[in-house]
């Protein structure tokens, strides 16, 4: 089996050789060099923050809202009712312009979502004033889902984003898929986000619309780090389309916020962008990313890795992934799951449940 994820031992490497310019050598420097982070850690938040869309108004409520996280985990309740009833504002303040920017036939549905939207915040205020932790979450979660929904109408009709013509042969995604990822330790769900890795998407879409990771082992297991899978029984190490009878390549893809261009086959390094941060970064547990071999990065073909966030040894923003491999979805619900799979654990089967509409075999 080939190694397609970047050797563990040269990872911890690169981290004491970085702590060693930290401590010893300049100090000052390297820590300014370093990422300054990101701080949402949501895996639904990063995908409604990775939408192509353009929606400030909006977005603005969203990570209004998407602030209380810190201040419920910190039982700031004070804090939580007076963001809480910023929200209340802001939505008074925008509703009629966000919903006048809408098709005509999306603007009746988005008036009734605002109408529960406005309800749920009314529950957050109460919840607040009364301490209810767990209500909360529950209650902010499907509000942040309504604004989700909402922001979604803003997608573009075409597809936002050019793939260069060299690619034409490969599968790809235009737009979001939802899977039903069965283990032997249970099931996990999963989104997968064409509109900023589609080749990547294409390629995992289209591999588990054919069935090909049915019954394969979790074939690298490294605590803390990532869980890998994809290797096929037998000698080859990844997906050989029956038509040519060559294994399938997936070229490295990342996009960077604000960039019009996707970025193909250059690392993070070679770009000189290190204190960059994706689109989709591995900044949560459950973020799906591609594997390629540890020498080239246009290589992967089929095995896929769930990363396994730990604060402590992958910060979010300063780990050593992000710009190196190509993230292409998110862990949403089965973490539980996801945390008792180890290497004697299975792939049963990987099912599309939304959005294989979306997947183009080619150009």
């Amino acid at each position: 089996m080939q190694n397609f994820l970047s050797n563990q031992n040269k990872y911890f490497l690169f981290l004491i050789l970085l702590l060693v310019q930290v401590f010893f050598l300049n100090p000052t420097q390297v820590l300014a060099d370093l990422p300054t982070g990101n701080a949402v850690k949501d895996p639904n938040a990063i995908l409604r923050n990775a939408l192509p869309i353009k929606q400030i108004e909006l977005q603005e409520i969203q990570h209004k809202l998407e602030e209380t996280s810190d201040l419920v985990r910190g039982g700031r309740w004070p804090a939580l009712s007076k963001t809480v009833t910023k929200c209340q504002s802001l939505i008074k303040k925008y509703k009629t312009r966000i919903i006048e920017k809408l098709p005509s036939e999306k603007q009746r549905i988005a008036e009734l979502t605002f109408l529960e939207l406005k309800n749920d915040l009314d529950n957050l205020q109460d919840q607040a004033k009364s301490k209810d932790k767990y209500s909360f979450i529950s209650t902010r979660k499907e509000a942040l889902d309504k604004i989700g929904g909402i922001e979604e109408y803003f997608l573009p009709s075409e597809f936002p984003h050019s793939i260069p013509s060299e690619f034409d042969d490969l599968p790809r995604l235009l737009g979001r898929a939802k899977v039903n990822i069965k283990t032997s330790k249970g099931d996990m769900q999963a989104i997968i986000d064409g509109f900023n890795a589609p080749l990547t998407a294409g390629a995992f879409i289209d591999l588990s619309s054919k069935n090909f990771y049915n019954n394969l082992p979790i074939n690298r297991a490294e605590e803390f780090f990532v869980l890998q899978t994809g290797d096929p029984i037998g000698d080859e190490i990844g997906y050989v389309d029956p038509e040519t009878n060559l294994e399938r390549h997936v070229p490295l893809e990342i996009r960077i916020p604000n960039e019009s261009e996707t970025f193909y086959n250059e690392t993070f390094e070679e770009l000189g962008l290190y204190t960059e941060t994706p689109t989709l970064p591995f900044a949560t547990l459950g973020t799906l990313g591609w594997s390629h071999s540890s020498t080239e990065v246009n290589d992967g073909s089929s095995q896929f890795f769930f990363f396994l966030y730990e604060a402590e040894l992958n910060p979010a923003g300063r780990n050593l992934i992000d710009g190196r491999n190509a993230a292409f979805g998110y862990v949403v619900e089965g973490f539980e799951v996801l945390e008792d799979l180890t290497k004697d654990d299975t792939i049963i089967s990987i099912d599309v449940l939304d959005g294989i509409d979306k997947l183009k075999l080619n150009a």
